[in-house]
């Protein structure tokens, strides 16, 4: 061998097949100023030989002899460099990520990747088993479309039905690129807009996958059934959401959410019926179970009686969504938790990015100390409506002590600060910059609630133009200013009914006469399970799909994308992938759950429950879930700087140890128990809330929903540091978040400039 450094190893493993293991001896650390070698050992990921041969005839694999040594000198020269320029921050070794990118143009990779794929025949994925955990969109979407090709599925919700998954809620939209308004959109604009509202922190190859296949989703949702608006041709309708120049957003009267996963849910009914679909309503997903480094199934609670239950698979999907409820308040579902992606990732996933959070600019502000979850208003109201506070402190301040009335504010005396800071794209600005912008306004004393944080979101002028325009297209006098209201109100009624109706209830003021109250609230996470280009996680035959995986986004989600990426997972997306992974085990056959790595997990679960069932102490699980969510929001919110993320992870871990110490749990393991239920839920997000501080803390940089205050330009926007951060952050386990192991997947970018984000 070329490099002496380093030494090759074949092993073979007890399934057959032969796994690649480098000893690299390049590495030193000084200990009392004596030099000491590093012993470094690492398993190349993509060097697994799947066909059983004998020892020989591998050593002869010239190919993948030379890939080790290349990986390996990489590794000596990455290690070099480090020692010539040391890092101020930390002197661990950083592993590089495999992301499984295929070679080729990026408009050629996916079509390519899935021609040389391996496949499944029809006869075989009859005796192959998939778990899936959660029915959201992505979740429902991926049962039903595995269950279709042959697949036996095992579904997993700890709803009472799969309909009251949190992707229900969503209700502006979904993007994709038909260019139906002639407007120039295309496959290329969409992946362009993506990457760069993200801020140039996401993976070239999967945001163009995303955008080709986007056209493909709305076919199949309409072949489904789902009812989108149609323009008064015919066509399907769309409008235009945040950080783009086109209209790309198709929707749904009501929200679409709920319309897109009624579609994939009668989808997923119909394989139930025929039993290719075995359905576990009220069952919460505990722990992994990993066999000969694969995974192989999950332990469960039943939700109603309490049973502790082993399932067994030969490959698990996890679709649990995002974490944004480490918060506490936010738009989410109460339901909403990071128990499955965190229980994988104690179990050898990595976890990427968990400080990209987004703040949606449009929500009902906080009334009080009484709440629990906050009310998402549409994005899609930016069409229309104009966000302002008043110009004058005075006028805000009495505006704030109920003194004045926003309609009473002349012209003259607002601050449509949108459109006067960003005159290109005004109220649709993405939703990170839109969030700071309505933060610093409020920050400076212009709020206009009694809190003072609040922004206004104006249909006014909206009101005029479409009444103006009605009482042309029905010859009648557009200067009566009566009639043009009226007309226009019946315009916006028709586009924003449901959400005007929803705001007036819960506000008690109506929008069509004053306007909206709004504010930004936690709403999406973009970090989430490190993901390869297959979205199979670092545990091989553990796959994470929609909100729960990391990858799509990059440091922010342009609106109605959420439902974009949960559908492309599920539909077009993980079922070629999968099949990959699973073409090696169709002599497998079932997998048993007799085993020592399932007994382990389930002793383990039980251990946990009785933890949390004995502590015995005086304190809600909620009292430590706001608690929990006040640190978060306070110093890991909208804006972080180094002494609040700090004090953030102390104060965390503090929290962490009284909560194990001084919770209360009331009633019994093998009953319906929701406090039971939530305090295991909320013992993940502490772990995840302090790894969500060190995240934040390590990326000095500010970049999309990450915003550092040490890291802005003159005018307050975020400022990146390309030559620094230009890498995913993918974390491993080591049994304290503070602890956790930092692993960097770099970024490339072939095929786009990265440059500074300008939306003016």
């Amino acid at each position: 061998m070329k490099n002496n450094k380093v030494k090759v190893r074949f092993r073979e493993n007890s399934n057959g097949t032969t796994s690649i293991r480098l000893n690299y001896f390049g590495g030193y650390s000084y200990s009392n100023g004596k030099r000491k070698a590093i012993r470094l050992i690492k398993t190349l990921p993509n060097h697994l030989i799947t066909n059983p041969k004998t020892q020989d005839q591998i050593l002869k694999n010239d190919k993948l002899k030379n890939n080790a040594v290349k990986i390996a000198a990489k590794w000596e020269k990455q290690l070099l460099d480090k020692k010539k320029n040391p890092s101020k921050k930390s002197k661990e070794f950083f592993s590089k990520m495999d992301s499984k990118i295929p070679e080729g143009p990026l408009s050629e990779k996916w079509t390519n990747h899935k021609s040389n794929i391996q496949l499944v025949s029809p006869a075989n994925k009859r005796l192959i088993d998939i778990i899936v955990v959660g029915t959201g969109l992505a979740g429902a979407s991926a049962s039903a479309t595995l269950a279709e090709l042959g697949y036996n599925v095992k579904t997993f919700c700890f709803q009472d039905s799969p309909r009251r998954a949190h992707s229900i809620a969503a209700q502006g939209g979904i993007n994709a690129a038909k260019n139906y308004q002639g407007d120039g959109d295309s496959t290329y604009r969409l992946f362009y807009d993506t990457i760069k509202g993200g801020d140039y922190r996401s993976r070239e190859a999967n945001v163009y996958r995303l955008a080709e296949v986007s056209t493909n989703i709305i076919d199949q949702c309409v072949a489904q059934g789902v009812p989108f608006a149609r323009d008064y041709g015919g066509l399907l309708d769309n409008r235009s959401f945040g950080g783009v120049l086109v209209s790309r957003t198709f929707y749904a009267k009501g929200q679409t959410g709920q319309q897109l996963l009624l579609g994939a849910y009668s989808a997923m009914n119909r394989q139930i019926g025929r039993g290719k679909i075995k359905m576990y309503n009220r069952h919460e997903m505990m722990d992994l179970v990993v066999i000969k480094g694969k995974a192989r199934g999950i332990i469960t609670r039943n939700l109603v009686n309490g049973k502790i239950e082993r399932h067994s698979a030969h490959a698990v999907v996890i679709a649990s969504g995002g974490y944004g409820n480490v918060f506490f308040l936010s738009t989410n579902a109460m339901g909403s938790n990071v128990s499955a992606s965190w229980k994988i990732h104690r179990r050898g996933a990595y976890f990427a990015n968990p400080c990209y959070t987004q703040i949606h600019p449009t929500c009902i502000p906080v009334s009080g100390e009484h709440q629990s979850k906050l009310t998402l208003m549409s994005e899609s109201l930016r069409n229309d409506g104009r966000i302002w506070v008043p110009k004058k402190l005075e006028d805000a301040e009495l505006i704030r002590n109920g003194k004045l009335k926003p309609t009473e504010l002349s012209e003259e005396d607002r601050d449509y600060y949108l459109e006067r800071r960003y005159p290109a794209f005004g109220n649709l600005v993405p939703r990170d910059v839109a969030s700071r912008a309505a933060k610093e306004r409020c920050d400076a004393g212009f709020g206009v609630n009694k809190t003072g944080e609040a922004v206004y979101l104006d249909f006014a002028a909206a009101i005029i133009r479409y009444g103006k325009e009605q009482a042309t297209v029905r010859g009648k006098d557009d200067s009566d200013l009566k009639l043009v209201k009226k007309l226009g109100q019946e315009v916006v009624r028709s586009k924003y009914g449901n959400l005007f109706q929803m705001y007036e209830k819960i506000v008690d003021q109506d929008p069509y006469e004053t306007p909206m109250m709004i504010y930004p609230a936690v709403h999406y996470t973009m970090g989430g399970v490190w993901v390869d280009y297959n979205l199979m996680t670092t545990i091989p035959g553990c796959y994470a799909i929609g909100e729960a995986n990391f990858s799509d986004h990059g440091a922010n989600r342009l609106g109605a994308s959420a439902l974009m990426q949960g559908l492309a997972d599920g539909y077009f997306v993980l079922p070629y992938t999968i099949g990959d992974y699973l073409s090696n085990d169709i002599r497998t056959g079932p997998i048993s759950t007799d085993t020592p790595e399932f007994k382990a997990a389930e002793d383990g679960v039980r251990n946990q429950i009785e933890q949390l069932i004995n502590s015995n102490g005086t304190k809600s699980v909620d009292y430590y879930h706001k608690k929990l969510g006040k640190i978060m929001w306070n110093k890991c919110g909208m804006s972080r700087n180094a002494k609040g993320l700090k004090e953030a992870i102390a104060e965390i871990k503090e929290l962490r140890d009284d909560f194990y110490k001084n919770v209360n749990v009331p009633g019994t393991s093998s009953e319906f128990n929701e406090q039971l239920a939530k305090a295991a839920r909320v013992g993940d997000f502490m772990e995840l809330g302090e790894l969500f501080a060190k995240d934040a803390l390590e990326r000095t940089e500010s970049c999309g929903g990450h915003f550092r205050e040490e890291s802005q330009t003159p005018e307050g926007e975020a400022l990146r540091d390309d030559k620094n951060f230009t890498f995913t952050s993918a974390w491993e386990y080591t049994g304290e978040p503070s602890k956790a192991r930092l692993h960097r997947e770099e970024l490339k970018f072939e095929d786009i400039e990265v440059k500074t984000r300008s939306y003016k």
